[in-house]
C-alpha cells in the first residue's frame, strides 16, 4: 500500500512531476509529460506496480528531517541507521529535453548499507518491459535499460541492482564522506540514451533556476513563505513548453478513502489556470501570466460553440475517461480513472474566470493585441447564446444540470469585464448591450438565488442548501464582501457546511445534487476562501485562526492536497492541489491588504 498523502515530496522539471515517499520510494512518474501514462503507479497500487526504492537497508533505520533546499524542489532526506547516516538528495534538471530524476546518497557518519529497487512498469503497469544491461558509450561502463513501445528508461550508477522478482533489486554500502550519484533518464524508444548528466553542474542549474524565480516573487506578512512555497508549487506545475497549468501532477487520489470520487487532475482547467494567471500578477510574475495567455489563445482557437472547460497540456481536446480496472486504487479506493468525462460538460462560470483574469492583466498593463480581444469578446457572445442554460457547476457534478448561483455569478463577471474593458481600457465592443445583459443577471440571481427564509444564497435558484462558492461573490465584486445578504450567506454556511474540525465543505453531498454516492472531506480551498471573507469584513482574528489551522496542514515540505480528512488528521484527494496554494494565496493577501482585483471593485 502506498504511503500517507502527506509523505510525498513533489519533483520537477516542468514537464512532469514525479512524486517520492518520505521512505524514499519513487511511487508515481509519468514521462515525458504530467498527462503521460505512468511508468511507476504504485501511488494508486502496489509496488509491483512501479516504484523506485533507494533507503537505508536497516529495518529500524528513520528519517530525522526532510525539506526542499531552499526555493527549489531539491529534496533533501536525512537517514539514521544503526551503524550511521546518510542523506539523500532527489532532484529533477531543470530545462533539458528529456527528463530524468537524480538521486545522491551522501555518507554523513558510520558505514549505512542502503538498498535499492527497481520496478518498472509502462503504460500505468500493463506492460512488463524488456530489460537489459547494455553498453554505455558515454561512461564506458553499463546501464540498466527498459524498452516498451514509445517508452525507454535508463539507470546508470556506480551500484546497479541485479534481476529479481518483479524487478531490480541490490544492495551497496556507503561510508562517511562518499558520494554516490544514480541517474534515472526517460527517452524516447527508437532514439539513443541521452548523453550522461554531470549531476554536479545540474544540482548546481536546478538550484539556482528555482531561487532565481522564487526570489522575484512579491510577497511579506505573516504567511510569506507559504504564499512563495504556493507560488513555487504553481509555477512547478506548469509546463515551460507549452504555458499549460495542470490542476494536479495526480490521478484518482480519493476524496473518500475507499469510495469512488477518483478523478483525473493532470489537465489543463480554465478555471484553475485563470486564478493562477490573478495570483502570478499580484506577485511580480507577469512573463507567465502573458505565457498562460498566449496558451490560452491557442486552446481556445475554433468555433465558441467547441468550447471545452479543460484541454490537455498542449491544447489538446480529446480527453476521453477510462476505468484502468488492473489497478486497486490508492488505499483500495477504486476505481482508478484516467482522462477525464467532464471535458464534455458545459460550466457556465468558466468564461467569466477567464475574462476576471484577463481583465487583472489588462490592469497590471498587459496589452490587448487583435487577436487575444476579439477572442473575448467571442467569449462574450457565448455566454449571452447560452444564458437560458442549466449547467454542471464548478464542482463538475454527475447529476443533472441545474441553475447554480456561482454559474450564474460567473456569467455577470463575464459581461462586467468586457465592460470595463471598453469604458476603462478603450476598446472596442457593445459595451451598452453587455450593460444590459449584466444587469437583467444581476436582478435575477437576486431574486432567484437569494431565499429570504434562510437569509441566504443558496446553492442553485430555488433552492435550500448552501455552497462555498458563494464566498466568490463579492470576489469578482457581484456584491460587497459586507453587504447584508452576504453576511447572512455566511453565517448559513458557517452553521450548514463548517464541519467538526472547523473546515468547510463544498456543499452537503447527501443532498444527491451530484449524481454521486454520499461522503467527501471538506475541499481546502473552500476554508480559504472563508478566510477572505473574515479579513474583507473586520473578523481579523477569526480569518487568522482558521489561516493559521490551514496552513498547518501542509506537510513538512509546504505541499497540500485537494481535501483534508480531519477526524483522521491526513490529506485527500489529488497532490499537491492547484486550487489550494492558490487559494492560500489569495487569502494571505487578504490577510496582509494586497489590494486585490476584487477589492478595488468592491470596497
Amino acid at each position: 500500500m502506498a504511503d500517507p498523502i502527506e509523505d510525498y515530496a513533489l519533483l520537477s522539471d516542468l514537464l512532469t512531476g514525479p512524486l517520492v515517499s518520505r521512505r524514499g520510494s519513487l511511487d508515481w512518474a509519468c514521462f515525458p509529460r504530467f498527462d503521460s501514462p505512468a511508468q511507476f503507479s504504485a501511488l494508486v497500487g502496489t509496488d509491483e506496480h512501479g516504484r523506485w526504492l533507494l533507503a537505508p537497508g536497516d529495518p529500524e533505520a528513520v528519517v530525522t528531517s526532510r525539506s526542499y533546499v531552499d526555493s527549489t524542489f531539491i529534496v533533501e532526506t536525512h537517514w539514521r541507521a544503526s551503524t550511521g547516516s546518510v542523506r539523500v538528495t532527489d532532484f529533477m534538471p531543470v530545462g533539458h529535453a528529456t527528463s530524468s530524476v537524480l538521486r545522491r546518497i551522501t555518507g554523513l557518519e558510520g558505514v549505512v548499507e542502503m538498498h535499492q529497487e527497481l520496478v518498472i512498469r509502462p503504460g500505468y503497469a500493463k506492460i512488463v518491459p524488456w530489460t537489459r544491461r547494455v553498453h554505455d558509450l558515454d561512461s564506458g561502463g553499463t546501464m540498466l535499460q527498459a524498452l516498451a513501445g514509445p517508452d525507454a528508461l535508463a539507470l546508470r550508477g556506480p551500484h546497479l541492482p541485479e534481476p529479481h522478482t518483479h524487478g531490480h533489486a541490490g544492495g551497496f554500502t556507503v561510508s562517511a564522506s562518499d558520494i554516490v550519484d544514480f541517474e534515472l533518464t526517460w527517452f524516447p524508444s527508437h532514439r539513443p540514451a541521452p548523453a550522461r548528466i554531470d549531476v554536479d553542474a545540474a544540482l548546481q542549474q536546478a538550484t539556482a533556476y528555482w531561487t532565481t524565480w522564487g526570489s522575484h516573487c512579491r510577497s511579506n506578512g505573516d504567511y510569506g513563505e507559504a504564499v512563495k512555497r504556493s507560488l513555487l508549487v504553481l509555477r512547478a506545475l506548469t509546463n515551460y513548453e507549452t504555458g499549460g497549468i495542470v490542476a494536479a501532477p495526480t490521478t484518482s487520489l480519493p476524496e473518500e478513502f475507499g469510495g469512488s470520487r477518483n478523478w483525473d487532475y493532470r489537465f489543463c482547467w480554465l478555471r484553475d489556470a485563470a486564478l493562477t494567471l490573478e495570483s502570478m500578477l499580484t506577485h511580480g510574475y507577469e512573463t507567465e501570466a502573458l505565457q498562460w495567455r498566449d496558451w490560452l489563445l491557442r486552446a481556445l482557437a475554433g468555433q465558441p460553440e467547441d468550447l471545452q472547460i479543460m484541454y490537455g497540456i498542449g491544447g489538446e481536446r480529446d480527453l476521453p475517461e477510462r476505468v484502468l480496472d488492473h489497478l486497486p486504487g490508492y488505499a483500495d479506493s477504486r476505481p482508478v480513472r484516467i482522462g477525464n468525462a467532464a471535458v464534455a460538460q458545459f460550466q457556465a462560470d468558466v468564461v467569466g474566470e477567464v475574462m476576471v483574469a484577463l481583465e487583472r492583466l489588462r490592469m497590471a498593463g498587459g496589452k490587448e493585441d487583435h487577436f487575444s480581444w476579439t477572442l473575448q469578446q467571442i467569449l462574450l457572445g457565448f455566454v449571452e447564446k447560452h444564458l437560458d442554460d442549466k449547467d454542471y457547476g464548478l464542482w463538475e457534478i454527475r447529476g443533472e444540470p441545474r441553475f447554480f448561483t456561482h454559474s450564474r455569478v460567473m456569467m455577470w463577471a463575464a459581461f462586467d469585464c468586457g465592460i470595463r474593458a471598453v469604458r476603462d481600457h478603450g476598446l472596442e465592443g457593445p459595451a451598452g448591450h453587455w450593460e444590459y445583459l449584466r444587469e437583467k443577471l444581476r436582478e435575477e440571481i437576486m431574486d432567484r438565488a437569494f431565499n429570504p427564509g434562510l437569509n441566504s444564497f443558496t446553492q442553485t435558484y430555488g433552492g435550500t442548501q448552501t455552497d462555498a462558492a458563494l464566498l466568490v461573490m463579492p470576489q469578482v465584486g457581484f456584491l460587497p464582501y459586507r453587504h447584508e445578504r452576504m453576511l447572512g450567506t455566511v453565517a448559513r454556511l458557517e452553521d450548514e457546511l463548517l464541519n467538526d474540525g472547523g473546515l468547510l465543505l463544498r456543499y452537503r453531498t447527501e443532498t444527491g445534487v451530484d449524481g454521486l454516492e454520499p461522503g467527501e472531506h471538506p475541499f481546502l480551498a473552500c476554508s480559504f476562501w472563508l478566510v477572505e471573507q473574515y479579513a474583507r469584513t473586520g473578523r481579523e482574528d477569526d480569518a487568522k485562526r482558521l489561516m493559521d489551522q490551514l496552513v498547518g496542514l501542509s506537510n513538512e515540505l509546504g505541499l497540500l492536497s485537494e481535501e483534508y480528512d480531519t477526524q483522521e488528521g491526513r490529506m485527500a484527494g489529488n497532490y499537491p492541489q492547484a486550487f489550494s496554494h492558490l487559494a492560500l494565496v489569495r487569502a494571505a493577501d487578504a490577510l496582509h491588504g494586497v489590494d486585490l482585483l476584487s477589492l478595488a471593485r468592491t470596497l
